[in-house]
């Protein structure tokens, strides 16, 4: 199996370092060699965070080449068109259908973006939209909008269902595991909202 290159992309808070352990743990499980790196930026401040997670027989690199990713999935609108060129021709974008006003938007600082969701689809055609937060909020847990697109995301990755299943049952053990069956709903929606 060849390589394949994910990056994952949003702003702090929003789970993307949990969705990228569950994928890297997925892979593992599955056999692959993983490989997994994190830019975290300003993450406190709202700022964007970045991860990147490689899989495949034989990794060497935990760094994805500019405009190689085979898949990217973004936390929300903005971070995917900030993201775009990363994909590689004819990789596939799972997209959080939110969009997070910059803070310099809301202080006044900057302007807003015109026609976001225009630009979108021109950077990114073909993308799967999905409605993390409203699918969260319906597994019982609002903050486990990451599962949503983890389970988006699961719809396109080579991977079993059940090695998603073990992952997140390792990775959300302990104090977390109370949300564990809201964040199994969350990914269950998300996988079915991206096989749609």
């Amino acid at each position: 199996m060849e390589t394949v290159n994910v990056t994952l992309a949003g702003v702090g808070g929003q789970g993307i370092l949990l969705t990228a352990d569950v994928l890297a743990r997925a892979a593992a499980i599955a056999g692959m060699d993983v490989k997994k790196s994190e830019i975290h930026g300003m993450a406190q401040r709202g700022g964007s965070v970045i991860s990147q997670v490689r899989f495949g027989m034989s990794v060497h690199s935990p760094i994805v080449p500019a405009g190689r990713s085979d898949i990217l999935v973004a936390f929300d609108k903005l971070e995917a068109l900030r993201w775009a060129g990363l994909l590689a021709p004819g990789g596939k974008a799972v997209v959080n259908d939110l969009y997070i006003v910059p803070v310099t938007v809301t202080s006044g600082q900057q302007a807003g973006m015109d026609d976001l969701d225009g630009r979108l689809a021109a950077a990114l055609p073909g993308a799967i939209m999905v409605d993390a937060a409203a699918m969260a909020a319906e597994a019982g847990n609002p903050r486990s909008m990451n599962m949503v697109l983890a389970g988006a995301l699961s719809a396109i990755c080579p991977f079993k269902e059940s090695h998603w299943e073990l992952a997140m049952t390792e990775l959300l053990a302990g104090p977390k595991a109370k949300f564990l069956e809201a964040n199994r709903k969350a990914f269950a929606a998300g996988r079915a909202a991206a096989v749609r």
